[in-house]
């Protein structure tokens, strides 16, 4: 909350001197835990125990997250890798969970860690659960997912005002995710967290999810999709564990594989250009949808092209009209979170400066952790403190409805 001098000041530039980071804390839009050994063992139910996503010894990585279904171990060398130099991050090494950052899975030491980086809360989302999203069995990854969430619940609950968490759900069928948004609200949390693909044989853009869409508003809870939660191979390198200094011929892609980091940015443009031209946001007005790590920098001139195609070839191309042109329905439904962009933080107003929201991304290895204050303190001299406050603070309390 703004302190009593900031909320008195008539003039903005009479603080320009000061900081955000002295005017108030920050709130992180997206956060991440790594999810601790007995999260999915003590909390699965007893039939899918025996395959429980646990972790295991390896000769070469150490301890690494395995998933029954998933051929790919997940290496905690790079999990909660937050703060360390870049040159030093590898898959390899005998890397255990005791070793990794102690808040990155204990709420007590998470307070700690928010406060190292300066700021007053955070959304929470998975690490593995991010894995689970692709996972082939629906059933499988339900049950799994639902053990997640139990968990979660616990560990928000540590700290209610600073910790906020975001249910995942499998998206089996229509009606059984809405039961799962119910539970969600019932659980305190704070969103839901769905698979880029759903489990059913229709895509996010049928009518016959509207009423999924109906229950997130009714329950004051926004959509979220992550990056890296798709079942696509090339959009699960980075979470999977798999060796980014891999040849093309081991994942399909073209060029090296760090080439492949960029279709995170294509996923989420997908999910944004889907549920726009599927007039979702026609029927559901009140919606509001988050794509979560993908950056923003890119969003005004994907919005142009969006309102160049719709004007010039939704005629010949049989595309229906919609209620708005799609740079309006973005802007009034669509949020974006990222941590280190420059661009999105110099094109703010272009962006839209009600939709960005911030994230540090602790503790994966993109995290801005323990060094947010300098790196956006840094991107944001020429934005005035309204601005700031919006994109860091306000926003998010304003779309999660959060009393920090």
């Amino acid at each position: 909350m703004l302190n009593q001098g900031a909320e008195k000041l008539s003039d903005e530039k009479a603080v320009e001197d000061e900081t955000h980071f002295s005017l108030y804390r920050p709130i992180s839009a997206d956060s991440h835990v790594t999810e601790p050994p007995n999260c999915y063992i003590d909390n699965i139910e007893s039939r899918y125990r025996d395959r429980a996503p646990r972790i295991v010894p390896d000769p070469e990585r150490g301890e690494v997250f395995v998933i029954d279904g998933v051929d790919d171990r997940i290496p905690l060398a790079l999990v909660a890798a937050a703060g360390r130099d870049p040159k030093t991050l590898k898959m390899e090494g005998a890397t255990l969970f005791e070793s990794l950052h102690r808040g990155s899975w204990d709420p007590k030491a998470r307070l700690l860690a928010q406060d190292v980086d300066g700021i007053a809360g955070e959304i929470i989302y998975p690490t593995i659960g991010m894995v689970l999203c692709g996972h082939p069995d629906p059933d499988y990854k339900s049950a799994a997912m639902w053990a997640y969430n139990r968990w979660l619940q616990g560990f928000v609950s540590e700290a209610p005002g600073r910790l906020f968490g975001i249910g995942q759900t499998a998206v089996r069928s229509v009606e059984e995710a809405i039961e799962d948004v119910c539970r969600f609200k019932e659980m305190g949390f704070r969103g839901v967290m769905l698979p880029s693909e759903p489990a059913t044989e229709f895509d996010y853009d049928d009518i016959r999810f509207d009423p999924l869409w109906d229950a997130c508003v009714a329950h004051g809870l926004p959509i979220s999709f992550h990056i890296l939660t798709s079942n696509r191979r090339q959009n699960r390198l980075a979470t999977r564990g798999e060796s980014l200094a891999s040849t093309t011929k081991s994942y399909g892609g073209r060029g090296p594989a760090i080439n492949q980091w960029y279709g995170v940015i294509r996923s989420v443009q997908d999910i944004i250009g889907m549920f726009i031209f599927g007039q979702v946001f026609d029927r559901n007005p009140d919606l509001k949808l988050v794509c979560v790590e993908g950056d923003a920098g890119w969003a005004p001139h994907y919005m142009f092209r969006m309102d160049h195609v719709y004007n010039h070839h939704r005629h010949w191309m049989k595309t229906k009209e919609l209620a708005r042109l799609p740079s309006d329905i973005f802007k009034s439904n669509v949020y974006l979170t990222f941590q280190d962009d420059a661009v999105a933080f110099r094109l703010a107003d272009l962006c839209g400066p009600d939709q960005l929201l911030w994230g540090n991304d602790f503790p994966h290895t993109d995290a801005t952790w323990p060094h947010s204050e300098a790196v956006v303190t840094a991107q944001t001299k020429h934005l005035t403190n309204l601005q700031k406050r919006k994109i860091l603070r306000e926003n998010v309390t304003s779309l999660y409805g959060l009393d920090v």
